[in-house]
């Protein structure tokens, strides 16, 4: 019989062909294993949240019964840390901190997605190999400065400097603590709409290169609506992280509740609230210590609903490539 000279691939013992091999063995051991923790990691996060549930759910329902929701989500006046701990006659209106809190998160926005978006393209776009490899892990060092320490930085630095030229009055207002909280964040903007930008492939830009464009014309319309899902999704993150920071504003920012808008006042947040409660100022059984409850059970719900609002962000400008 003749050959054809064409080399085949042996069967594998046992018969069934050239390609039985690729699909008769099931995962290995390792394969196995890795799938068991992978699932393990999921179930002990989904733990971890029903278990943030279940502490909140007890507490609040004690609140709630004495407080009603809508004085709590609507009024303008909070009076929970003054007076008697174990009265109930209080105003329990949790519109001061999240309005002290908002105001914050804007001002940090204001200062994080210019600088973030900017080193991201920076390094994305023009920077060389050796500059990256150099540049970027100096700004992601940022990430792992200790909050407290950039909180001290607001009070002690930026807020006498601010003093000179801007109408601060008193050494707490809430446009230092944003400040300070926008550099916290830019490095979490940067690195991951770095990452988005990078990953836009390269025939994209080459054949905006063709069409005669420059490289910020390229930048502008062709790279940054590639990756526009990442950046949506890392400047979300970017707020979730300022909306949840605590010890720059529970330093700077100051501990009166006041419903106001004027950044270059002192205002409390809720975060703040919390750290300022639980720092053993409020007795097991308290009023006081309810509201602490209540307090983070709102916020766990702002944090949830700007995930919520990135994923179905990120859903609908994703492209994939």
């Amino acid at each position: 019989m003749a050959t054809t000279g064409v080399a085949t691939r042996p069967s594998p013992p046992g018969g069934g062909g050239p390609a039985a091999g690729l699909y008769s063995g099931g995962p290995g051991p390792i394969e196995r294993g890795i799938k068991v923790v992978l699932f393990l990691a999921a179930l002990f996060s989904v733990l971890i949240t029903v278990g943030i549930l279940i502490s909140l759910l007890i507490p609040n329902i004690t609140f709630f019964s004495n407080v009603s929701l809508s004085e709590f989500l609507f009024g303008t006046e909070w009076t929970a840390a003054f007076g008697e701990k174990y009265s109930w006659d209080k105003a329990w209106g949790v519109l001061p901190l999240v309005v002290g809190t908002l105001v914050a998160t804007f001002i940090a926005l204001l200062f994080a997605v210019p600088l973030g978006l900017g080193s991201a393209v920076l390094l994305s776009e023009y920077a060389s190999p050796r500059v990256r490899k150099t540049v970027k892990p100096m700004l992601e060092i940022l990430a792992g400065v200790p909050t407290v320490v950039y909180g001290f930085l607001a009070l002690t630095i930026i807020t006498p400097i601010l003093k000179t030229f801007l109408p601060i009055e008193g050494i707490y207002n809430q446009f230092s603590a944003g400040m300070v909280m926008g550099f916290m964040i830019v490095p979490t903007v940067a690195s991951l709409s770095e990452d988005a930008m990078s990953a836009v492939p390269l025939g994209l830009r080459q054949g905006s290169y063709a069409l005669g464009a420059n490289r910020m014309k390229t930048t502008l319309r062709v790279v940054f609506p590639a990756a526009l899902s990442g950046i949506v999704a890392a400047i979300v993150l970017g707020i979730a992280r300022a909306v949840g920071e605590t010890m720059i504003l529970a330093i700077a920012a100051g501990n009166e509740a006041k419903l106001t808008l004027n950044p270059f006042e002192g205002a409390q947040t809720m975060t703040g609230y919390i750290a300022q409660i639980a720092s053993g100022d409020a007795p097991q059984g308290s009023p006081v210590y309810y509201s602490l409850f209540a307090v983070g059970a709102l916020l766990f719900v702002m944090t949830l609903v700007i995930n919520l609002i990135s994923i179905r962000l990120v859903r609908r400008y994703r492209q994939v490539y």
